[in-house]
């Protein structure tokens, strides 16, 4: 197929979007790291310690909000991603690892908000979180063992919290910054590789070709 302008476009809107979605997830990993210097993981200290950085803690509100506008901000940027990948047709093998890191990174962003729900211990939160642990609980031979691992083995508690932490900020937190890392990489050696065989083509005098 030959690449025309309008493709050169999409690629490079995906690279730009793939930017941004780094610098969101930086922003994010940052935040909560300055977060987790007051944050108490636990069900009777979440709350209150989110209401001391909020009230006084210095500049704690902002860091705050930065956070939770980048964890929601991340996903609609990524959901848009594929977006735009699918529409300027990058379907070819050679856009696998683009694709793929793309596709897992998206669903990270929205694993960390999905674990994100009950670390603040609001009513809203827990009460949520119980009607999806039913749901979880629900899936067919395996329902029964993520649900103990969320929970520790028992009631929404303490424990389900630190577990929640644990996998929120170890776990998921370090797939999502590598993930948009290898997602960024893909898509600028993606983008190099195309410019490079256009021009190769216009040197020879040939159409340039789409890989």
């Amino acid at each position: 197929m030959q690449s025309t302008q309008f493709d050169r476009i999409w690629r490079r809107l995906a690279t730009i979007l793939a930017v941004v979605i780094l610098t969101l997830c930086l922003i994010y990993i940052t935040t909560g790291i300055l977060l987790a210097f007051y944050y108490e993981p636990t069900a009777g200290g979440a709350y209150r310690s989110l209401r001391t950085i909020s009230t006084q803690v210095p500049y704690g509100w902002l860091f705050l909000r930065a956070h939770d506008l980048a964890g929601n901000a991340v996903i609609v940027v990524a959901l848009v991603q594929i977006v735009v990948m699918f529409l300027g047709r990058q379907f070819s093998k050679s856009w696998l690892t683009a694709w793929i890191s793309g596709i897992l990174f998206t669903l990270s962003a929205i694993a960390l908000d999905w674990t994100a729900m009950l670390l603040d211990w609001t009513q809203e939160g827990y009460w949520r979180f119980s009607i999806e642990l039913g749901t979880i609980e629900a899936i067919p031979f395996i329902g029964g063992q993520l649900r103990d691992i969320l929970t520790g083995g028992g009631a929404i508690s303490t424990v389900t919290v630190a577990h929640l932490y644990t996998i929120h900020s170890y776990l998921i937190s370090l797939a999502a910054i590598i993930l948009a890392v290898v997602h960024l990489s893909a898509l600028i050696w993606q983008e190099q590789q195309m410019y490079n065989k256009d021009d190769l083509a216009q040197f020879s005098g040939a159409s340039p070709v789409k890989s």
